[in-house]
């Protein structure tokens, strides 16, 4: 099963970088996944095609409007982790709120 991940940060900068170690992390541990990197701005946009949400620690104060506007859950990636890029945690985040089916 693909896991559909958005992030969303500031800019879209700092998540894109995010975004590379864990599409790696994804590709070594043999998972499919589909994982997006965008700003505030922007994921009013293409949040519809994810399943969950993270938020970089930057825009959490964000959070319950984003929950409100896109009914998915969201999570803000915890700072340490988003600032060493530690993909493995990050992903144990992304299990804790993916819906199950």
């Amino acid at each position: 099963m693909e896991k559909k991940v958005l992030l969303i940060c500031a800019g879209g900068m700092s998540t894109s970088i995010l975004m590379k170690k864990m599409e790696k992390y994804a590709e070594d541990k043999g998972f499919a996944l589909k994982i997006e990197a965008i700003g505030m701005a922007a994921y009013e946009e293409v949040y519809k095609n994810y399943d969950v949400i993270l938020l970089g620690p930057q825009v959490s104060y964000k959070k319950a409007e984003i929950q409100t506007a896109t009914q998915k859950p969201i999570e803000v990636i915890a700072a340490y982790d988003y600032a060493i890029g530690n993909a493995e945690n990050i992903f144990k985040q992304v299990d804790k709120i993916y819906p199950k089916n």
